[in-house]
């Protein structure tokens, strides 16, 4: 494609902050096509391996490849070394914690979870789904895929060295791409704080439902306990009624409706989990990998090139310094051809640097294609709540009419309750 011409520098406006038409820089992706990409399934294999430290392994299969090969964390790990060592300019998503000892089954839950969003990530991923690795890892099922990652990683350099445009890359860059930089990152930023903030309601919601699921189970439990009760009733206290041991009869079979509504609010709250907030968790592993991708960014590659300029011009002031005081031409001549290999380190810094932008830009469009993921969560959870209060409702209407032998008893006695619909009592 031809290379688009830079115009000159000036304020940032609507038209500025958009690539010519023809730019490889943009992305022409939609989060549909993003999705439809890949689907990986991360399962936890039920028994553990090895003789004596046993290790947790999982069961990855992909949709694209039509593969399951099985993984162990550490094969993660290496696999995700690896991407860093060939994109370093690419949002890698960090790989969940490893803990060595006392990893309980909440633990490995949370870990399993977080590798699928990994992978998930990696997969969609556009120039990672391109990639070798990410077929090596998904899809071969050889006895040590580690060391098949390492070697098709060795005597392989980054993407820099690999990409056609990357010694053109700043003829691609708008003019006023540090601006645009800090822009960007200012306001992924304030979203990845409200999504932060979002995903830990969402959780909490979660929470209650399941606490709610719980106490409903028991409150039903302790009817049924009441209504089993085996101890003789005095006929004194009782006068002779029937209302004790019929009131025991309604009670024990209450367990039954109370057991369901636990089992409604459970299923909503799993829903919610699987729907709504691991859907954050995953976007809020893409935010974060940006962040990451960021700092790399200034402490890398502009910190490199920071630190080659100061030592080229060091080595000036010895060419200067050497020259003034007439030292053998040998050594002048040395300290030359020194400042010539700097120079082109400093060139290979900039052109580095200039390609770390343009992946920049790429990646700031990445998550961009990936923000209408808010409204598929909005909708997963408004469903969510529609149909768990619909079918909780259910339950508790049918069980308001089971409620009425409660309240049959002597003149006087309370009456039974009025469904909503109902209306209010005439006076």
């Amino acid at each position: 494609s031809p290379v688009p011409l830079v115009s000159e520098p000036r304020a940032p406006d609507a038209g500025r902050m958009q690539v010519p038409p023809g730019n490889p820089l943009l992305l022409s992706l939609t989060l549909q096509e993003l999705l439809a990409r890949d689907a990986v399934q991360v399962e936890l294999v039920p028994e553990k391996k090895g003789l004596f430290l046993k290790h947790v392994e999982y069961e990855v299969s992909s949709q694209r490849f039509k593969s399951c090969v099985y993984r162990r964390y550490n094969d993660f790990v290496v696999f995700h070394e690896t991407l860093l060592h060939k994109f370093p300019y690419r949002m890698v998503p960090a790989l969940p914690p490893k803990r060595m000892l006392g990893a309980d089954r909440e633990f490995i839950e949370a870990r399993r979870r977080a590798l699928k969003r990994f992978i998930n990530l990696v997969a969609r991923h556009p120039p990672f789904s391109e990639d070798v690795i990410l077929k090596l890892f998904l899809s071969f099922s050889g006895p040590d895929v580690q060391n098949k990652l390492k070697e098709s990683a060795q005597c392989v350099g980054d993407e820099f060295m690999n990409c056609k445009l990357a010694a053109r890359a700043k003829d691609f860059l708008p003019a006023d791409i540090q601006t645009q930089f800090a822009m960007s990152r200012e306001l992924i930023r304030n979203i990845y704080n409200s999504f932060h903030k979002l995903r830990d309601r969402a959780e909490r919601m979660v929470s209650r439902a399941i606490d709610n699921a719980a106490d409903l189970l028991i409150f039903g439990k302790e009817l049924s306990a009441l209504g089993s009760d085996t101890t003789p009733l005095p006929s004194w206290a009782s006068l002779n009624s029937g209302t004790w041991g019929s009131l025991k009869q309604a009670l024990k079979g209450l367990s039954v409706e109370f057991a369901l509504l636990a089992d409604k609010a459970a299923q909503q709250g799993k829903q919610e989990e699987n729907d709504v907030v691991e859907k954050l968790n995953l976007f809020l592993d893409l935010l974060q990998s940006y962040k990451d991708l960021c700092e790399r960014h200034e402490k890398g590659v502009l910190h490199k090139h920071q630190r080659a300029l100061h030592k080229y011009s060091l080595m000036k002031r010895q060419v200067m310094s050497a020259a003034a005081q007439s030292r053998e031409p040998e050594a002048v001549e040395q300290l030359e051809s020194r400042i010539v290999e700097q120079e082109n380190v400093i060139q290979t810094m900039e052109l580095r640097n200039y390609f770390s932008l343009y992946c920049l830009h790429q990646e700031t469009q990445l998550v961009h294609v990936y923000l209408p993921l808010t409204s598929h969560i909005l909708g997963a959870f408004v469903n969510s709540q529609i149909q768990g209060h619909k079918e909780m409702s259910k339950v508790w209407n049918d069980l308001q009419p089971k409620l009425r032998c409660l309240f049959v008893g002597p003149p006087g006695a309370p009456a039974p309750p009025r469904r909503p619909q109902d209306g209010l009592s005439a006076h």
